[in-house]
């Protein structure tokens, strides 16, 4: 997810700080947050513990919200947030240094790569799009034939979005077949300079970046997966654990999931005073607080009320797109087989 967006109204250029997880990760170093005066680890159950949390992603908000409300230490956890890239996130992950991380349907292939980390619940729904010029003649999946779109990666998650639509609306996405073409562009900036000069059709890109866009009318959303099918209702991005630390300290990670989904709670109650957290902490750039809370709101975490009534939500949505992945050749495990390998439900009251 992108965080930090200014529009330039002289040119209308737009100059964005484009902060990923792999969806949400991409951060190349690994920085500490000064955490809130504590006395000392002796007064957490559980000690210090790390977790990456300063990407500046506006969608990672209960990692901010657990941090600033004091649920973490209320679960027993002295929490410092870090920076972590994807491959320090795999090595915390194995190892057990690292007890948690966010992100979305990315990971699938490392943990049929055997990432030593499982999917343990759901973190919140939306946040990439796809546009296109106003004037554009494209509007949906079938008019994409022939057609260049910009994504962050080959292999990122905006490619298997765009693949996964693409494939169920009978156009291969496959290099090999050469009915669309994929083209990378790291930098959110370069991906629309490209859609403004024609080079690119159509560019996937994440929230808020896609939503600023939308917002200035000279964009049109063809795809949102906060709304369209096949990814409405949804997760996008998940809570990931460290296999280690499930097997040897269940207890732990059931204390974690109880902090984030207070602060999911907290988040759904007070979508106002979340974007002010997060504006106050400098957690993530808000330029335009009145988008960043529409897009808190439709991220629509989960919530205890939503999790009641549908509690196999979680699995079922791994399992789907586990499906989509394996029907495009992401994914060469058969989705059942992969779902009972890649999710794990965890009793949230283990160590009460």
């Amino acid at each position: 997810m992108k965080s930090f967006i200014r529009v330039s109204s002289g040119v209308g250029l737009f100059l964005v700080l484009v902060v990923l997880f792999s969806g949400c990760f991409g951060a190349n170093d690994r920085k500490k947050a000064t955490s809130p005066a504590t006395d000392t680890a002796a007064d957490y159950k559980y000690g210090k513990i790390e977790i990456p949390g300063k990407e500046g992603s506006l969608c990672a908000a209960p990692i901010y919200i657990a941090y600033e409300k004091g649920f973490y230490a209320e679960e027993g956890f002295e929490v410092n947030l870090i920076s972590a890239n994807t491959e320090t996130r795999k090595i915390g992950l194995n190892n057990g240094t690292i007890p948690i991380v966010n992100g979305d349907f990315q990971f699938f292939p490392s943990i049929e790569n055997e990432v030593k980390v499982k999917v343990v619940d759901g973190l919140h729904f939306g946040c990439i799009k796809l546009l296109v010029h106003k004037a554009s003649p494209i509007y949906s999946a079938k008019d994409l034939r022939g057609k260049r779109i910009s994504v962050d990666e080959i292999g990122g998650t905006p490619h298997q979005v765009a693949a996964v639509w693409l494939e169920k609306n009978g156009i291969s996405a496959k290099p090999e077949d050469r009915q669309v073409t994929f083209l990378p562009f790291a930098d959110g900036n370069l991906a629309v300079e490209a859609l403004n000069k024609g080079e690119v059709d159509v560019a996937a890109l994440w929230d808020p970046f896609g939503s600023v866009l939308e917002k200035t009318g000279n964009y049109r959303v063809i795809l949102d997966i906060a709304t369209d099918e096949p990814f409405a209702d949804k997760f996008c991005c998940f809570l990931y654990a460290s296999e280690k630390l499930i097997k040897e300290e269940p207890e732990k990670v059931a204390a974690l999931l109880r902090a984030y989904r207070k602060a999911q709670d907290w988040i759904a109650a007070n979508p106002e005073a979340t974007v002010d957290l997060i504006i106050k902490g400098k957690y993530s750039q808000v330029e335009d607080r009145d988008l960043a809370i529409e897009l808190i709101k439709s991220y629509a975490y989960p919530t205890t009320a939503d999790r009641s009534a549908k509690p196999t939500q979680v699995r079922d949505n791994v399992r789907y797109f586990a499906e989509q992945l394996y029907s495009i050749g992401y994914l060469t495990t058969d989705p059942e087989t992969f779902t009972k390998h890649a999710y794990v439900e965890i009793d949230i009251n283990l160590g009460k």
